[in-house]
């Protein structure tokens, strides 16, 4: 069983949040959200907030903090075989209370179909909003082209950000 090791990132300011499923482990091991190099987040986030691409933690902190976004994941502890989301089984979910409490979240997006199936099982039941899914930034989703990515999330995030 592996423990969720990294904390939730928002504020009071957050509008949107974003949910993985787990860390993968590079994130595990560099202790912060999509840490492989591969992995597009930081970059269609840039993009969407006409960012530089944050190099540093304390500059993807910054730069979602300021655009009023906030990250997790769906899963507090699994067990799972490296980053392969597909052996994901005995999941504690973690609860979004404390964020969704905190902040003024407007709309709840998913990364992924993964993150999408096990919001729907295991978190929708308790906060009663519906997740958007938004296609996975992970390199495993190569069908899915930076640009196109970007569009989607870019076109996504702003219908809520702008209702």
């Amino acid at each position: 069983m592996i423990v969720h090791p990294i904390q939730p990132l928002y504020n009071s300011e957050a509008e949107i949040l974003i949910l993985g499923s787990f860390p993968s482990v590079k994130s595990r091991e560099v202790g912060f959200f999509y840490g492989h190099p591969q992995n597009r987040f930081w970059k269609v986030m840039a993009r969407i907030c006409n960012e530089n691409l944050p190099a540093t933690i304390e500059e993807k902190t910054n730069m979602i903090l300021n655009h009023h976004f906030a990250l997790w994941d769906v899963i507090h502890s699994c067990e799972i075989t490296g980053s392969a989301d597909s052996t994901i089984k005995n999941v504690t979910p973690n609860h979004l209370n404390e964020i969704l409490n905190t902040a003024n979240i407007k709309g709840i997006f998913v990364n992924g179909k993964k993150a999408e199936a096990l919001y729907n099982k295991y978190i929708f039941k308790e906060t009663g909003i519906k997740a958007i899914v938004l296609p996975s930034t992970s390199p495993a989703n190569a069908a899915w082209s930076e640009d196109r990515l970007f569009e989607f999330w870019n076109n996504a995030i702003n219908q809520i950000k702008n209702a």
